[in-house]
């Protein structure tokens, strides 16, 4: 019974790391927005890197999920 509830408590703290993602990408598209609102000539260059940004943001949380069913499940 103690390793059920280890390996819930583990899958909860490593899912602890969706909430940085949520805020990282809230971050990144609230620049790219402010930065192409500011300048609207950038945004061919901007919205790339922001896309980028997003992308590798993401790869955290789907890491994160990953190890999460690795311990519930293994």
């Amino acid at each position: 019974m103690d390793l059920i509830a280890a390996k819930q408590i583990g899958a909860g703290l490593a899912v602890i790391a969706l909430s940085g993602v949520g805020i990282g990408i809230g971050n990144i598209f609230a620049t790219l927005v402010s930065s192409i609102a500011r300048n609207p000539a950038s945004r061919p260059h901007v919205f790339g890197l922001g896309m980028l940004g997003f992308a590798l943001t993401e790869a955290v949380a789907l890491y994160a999920l990953l190890i999460a069913f690795l311990i519930l499940f293994m």
